[in-house]
C-alpha cells in the first residue's frame, strides 16, 4: 500500500479508532500483526484503499472470533528464534520491514513486525539488523527467566534465511558495506562468542517469521498460522 494511492478516506477519526482497537487483537492473534502494522502506518492520512484493507482484516476476525494463541505444557530448557526481513518493501520510502518471533519450548511468547528506521542498500544489512533485534529480545527473555530462577543453559538458536547475513557473522570484516551496522555486528558476535546464541540458516520455505514481514499466499499463511498454535479451543466452554 502507498500513501499516494486513491482518494482520502472521508472519516479518518473512525479509521484511527479501528486501528487502535485492532492493536489489542494482536495480543492473542500474532498472525494479524503484520497486517495491523501496515494499516496503522497510514493513520495520519488514511485513504479509501487503506480502509478497504482494514475491512478485510475485520472480515478475517469475524470468521475467527473463537481463535486465539494457545500455550501448552512443554520444556522450558531452550529458546528458539526466527527472524526475517522484506528488503525495500515500502513503495514510498523503500524502507524495509523486519519481523521476528521467539519461542520458549514449543510456545510462542514474543513477536514483532516493524518498519526499519533507516534505508539499507543490501538485503544482508536488513537481515543482519533483524538478527540483532531478535537476539536482543532473546537475551531479555533469558535474563527474565534467570530472575525467575529458571536459567537457560543451552544457546539460543536463531534461524535466518539470508546466507550473506550469516557469512558476515562468521567473517566480520569491517568494510564500507557493513560500516553502519558495525554496532550490530559487534553485539551479535559477542553473544555468539559467549555461547549464548547460535545463528543458523533455514530455507525460506520453513521461515515462519515470513508472516511478520509480508503478505503471503493463503496456503503458506495457513501453514504458518498453525505453527504458532493460533487455533480454536480444544474444548468448548459454552454454557459453563
Amino acid at each position: 500500500m502507498s500513501t499516494q494511492t486513491g482518494a482520502l478516506y472521508y472519516d479518518p477519526t473512525s479509521y484511527r479508532r479501528l486501528c487502535g482497537a485492532l492493536l489489542y487483537i494482536t495480543f492473542t492473534q500474532p498472525d494479524l500483526f503484520y497486517a495491523v502494522q501496515q494499516v496503522c502506518l497510514f493513520m495520519h492520512a488514511p485513504r479509501v484503499e487503506h480502509m478497504n484493507a482494514l475491512k478485510r482484516i475485520l472480515r478475517h476476525i469475524q470468521g475467527t472470533t473463537d481463535f486465539g494463541l494457545h500455550l501448552y505444557k512443554s520444556s522450558v530448557s531452550s529458546i528458539l528464534s526466527y527472524t526475517d526481513a522484506d528488503w525495500g518493501g515500502c513503495p514510498d520510502t523503500r524502507r524495509s520491514t523486519s519481523g521476528y518471533c521467539v519461542l520458549l519450548g514449543d510456545n510462542l511468547i514474543s513477536w514483532s513486525s516493524k518498519r526499519q528506521s533507516t534505508l539499507s542498500k543490501s538485503s544482508a544489512e536488513v537481515e543482519y539488523k533483524g538478527v540483532a533485534n531478535v537476539i536482543s529480545e532473546s537475551c531479555w527473555v533469558r535474563n527474565l527467566l534467570l530472575e525467575l530462577r529458571c536459567p537457560i543453559s543451552k544457546a539460543t538458536l536463531v534461524y535466518c534465511d539470508n546466507v550473506s547475513a550469516i557469512y558476515i557473522l562468521s567473517n566480520p570484516v569491517q568494510h564500507q558495506r557493513t560500516k553502519y551496522i558495525e554496532m550490530d555486528i559487534h553485539f551479535v558476535c559477542e553473544k555468539v562468542q559467549w555461547g549464548e546464541v547460535r545463528v543458523l540458516h533455514v530455507p525460506s520455505r520453513y521461515q515462519i517469521a515470513d508472516i511478520f514481514t509480508k503478505g503471503l499466499p493463503k496456503v503458506l499463511f495457513d501453514d504458518l498460522w498453525d505453527s504458532f498454535s493460533v487455533r480454536q479451543p480444544l474444548v468448548s466452554t459454552a454454557g459453563v
